[in-house]
């Protein structure tokens, strides 16, 4: 069995193209559904990716923010300025260091996803049991294959 640390030719049987284009469609298609079924303002994919670097109960200032998402500081502060104004963030001033600011979630930003993650299970959920028994059971045993794909993926963004 091949480990994540080795890698080679991608296999003839995968389709690397059709499955990439595939993801992108599914994931706008179930974030617009989720977001109709509960009703969710929409949020730009930017923002989106500051609330999920900062999970309940985290803080992180705005540079780690920045060093860890890939993006430039800039950018970073503007996101959290808008992020601020509709209540999705609040920055505090780290203890102990008044000149740096700490960021978190807010309950507000925290609810929205707890909401959105919520919804977009159920509707995977209704959906797939749609489909016959052995697109369901395939699609259970690529869930582990997906998330190492996107740790891959996300391992190729460190790489210069």
């Amino acid at each position: 069995m091949t480990g994540p640390e080795e890698t080679g030719p991608v296999p003839a049987e995968l389709d690397a193209a059709r499955l990439a284009s595939v993801i992108s469609p599914l994931r706008r298609t179930l974030l617009a559904a989720a977001r109709a079924a509960e009703h969710l303002p929409e949020i730009p994919d930017a923002q989106i990716e500051i609330v999920r670097a900062l999970p309940r109960g985290t803080v992180s200032g705005p540079g780690e923010l920045a060093e860890r998402l890939r993006l430039s500081r800039s950018t970073v502060s503007n996101l959290l300025t808008t992020m601020e104004g509709n209540g999705l963030v609040e920055r505090r001033p780290r203890p102990g260091n008044h000149r740096h600011v700490d960021v978190l979630a807010t309950p507000k930003a925290l609810d929205l996803f707890d909401r959105f993650d919520l919804a977009s299970g159920d509707l995977v959920a209704r959906a797939a049991a749609t489909l016959p028994a052995e697109d369901r059971a395939a699609l259970a045993a690529a869930v582990p294959a997906l998330e190492r794909l996107r740790d891959a993926l996300a391992q190729t963004k460190d790489t210069p």
